[in-house]
């Protein structure tokens, strides 16, 4: 994967480079106005959690959750749009600029956003990327991206290329996507399911090289580590990460595969001091279907929409008064992630 993005870029500030592609000159100029950032972010998480329990008589046991942090490298440069407000001295990494998910950028030409954040919330570690590169021409557009949102559970490498039309201030595309991720859809617990709908979920665990012995109520996992001294115990704590460990291993034994689309979307922007609008949308309502084993259409029986979207909307209703909406919502494959807010201003004189 890293290959194909190293590829891509270059293919792409190739497209960009009008003569001399590998002169330090256009080097330069393709850096020019970028931001290189890096930050550290952290704060409390939840409180602590007691848990009473009476089994051999009263005990209490304290769940502490560790503080929260977020440590973001990254560069970018995107012209920042009118109603952009660079508020902010530094970039610290928390910014959520919706506008990085449109198509078309403000601005033609070469611009680019590669992020890593690496953070821990709630006592969870997660370690996410967001990198893409795109190059705008008043009649194409070409575009690379790579996404692993650890929150969402997804993890994608996406090409584009498009033509594109303008009408006005509306700017529409219509060109082909092609994705590698892993085979979404595929549910490596289907095989347990029962002819009742119950899941064998012990027989699974035995499988996996734990050991039970329900006369004694001795539960070990494949270390011989004692891990449980009830069935409840096994039911409720143990099976859930037995059935987690087993299916994210199955899922990462498997070889990503690569989907090709029909990709259709649309641009808009308007501005002005008092009033703005910004909206995008992508459709792609057919996909190749090459007979693989785990291509999603089996899955869902044919084709499928996979769609994404976004807008920002304010307005000054006069001096005193002021309304936003912002957001954006990404649905693809059975995976779904989204962004929002929307509020209201009003300054007392």
């Amino acid at each position: 994967m890293k290959k194909i993005l190293l590829i891509i870029i270059v293919v792409l500030f190739s497209c960009a480079a009008p003569k001399k592609c590998c002169g330090q000159d256009n080097i330069k100029d393709i850096f020019k106005f970028s931001t290189f950032y890096t930050a550290v972010n952290g704060g409390t998480s939840i409180s602590d959690v007691e848990t009473y329990s009476v089994t051999d008589g009263l005990s209490v046991q304290t769940v502490k959750t560790p503080y929260d942090y977020n440590l973001t490298l990254g560069v970018r440069k995107i012209a920042r749009f009118g109603y952009e407000n660079r508020a902010n001295t530094f970039y610290d990494g928390t910014e959520s600029n919706y506008s990085d998910g449109a198509t078309i950028g403000k601005r033609d030409g070469v611009e680019f956003l590669f992020q890593v954040d690496y953070r821990r919330q709630e006592g969870v570690k997660y370690l996410d990327q967001h990198h893409f590169i795109r190059y705008v021409d008043s009649a194409w557009l070409a575009k690379a991206e790579y996404l692993k949102d650890g929150f969402a559970d997804v993890e994608y490498f996406e090409t584009s290329q498009r033509y594109r039309y303008t009408i006005g201030k509306f700017s529409f595309n219509v060109g082909a996507a092609q994705r590698l991720s892993e085979p979404y859809g595929y549910d490596p617990l289907e095989e347990w399911i029962l002819d009742n709908g119950n899941l064998h979920y012990t027989y699974l665990a035995i499988q996996e090289g734990y050991t039970v012995d329900v006369y004694n109520s001795e539960y070990k996992d494949p270390s011989g580590a004692t891990v449980a001294n009830s069935s409840e115990v096994w039911k409720e704590v143990v099976i859930p990460q037995v059935l987690a460990n087993y299916t994210d291993k199955k899922r990462n034994e498997l070889d990503r595969i690569i989907q090709h689309s029909l990709v259709l979307g649309f641009d808009y922007y308007y501005y002005n001091k008092s009033f703005w609008v910004h909206s995008w949308a992508n459709l792609m309502p057919y996909h190749y279907n090459d007979g693989g084993e785990f291509n999603y259409h089996n899955y869902v029986d044919g084709q499928w929409y996979d769609y994404s979207g976004g807008l920002i909307f304010g307005q000054k209703i006069n001096k005193q008064l002021g309304i936003f909406v912002e957001g954006k919502y990404n649905k693809y494959w059975n995976r779904e992630w989204y962004d929002f807010k929307t509020g209201i201003n009003y300054i007392i004189r």
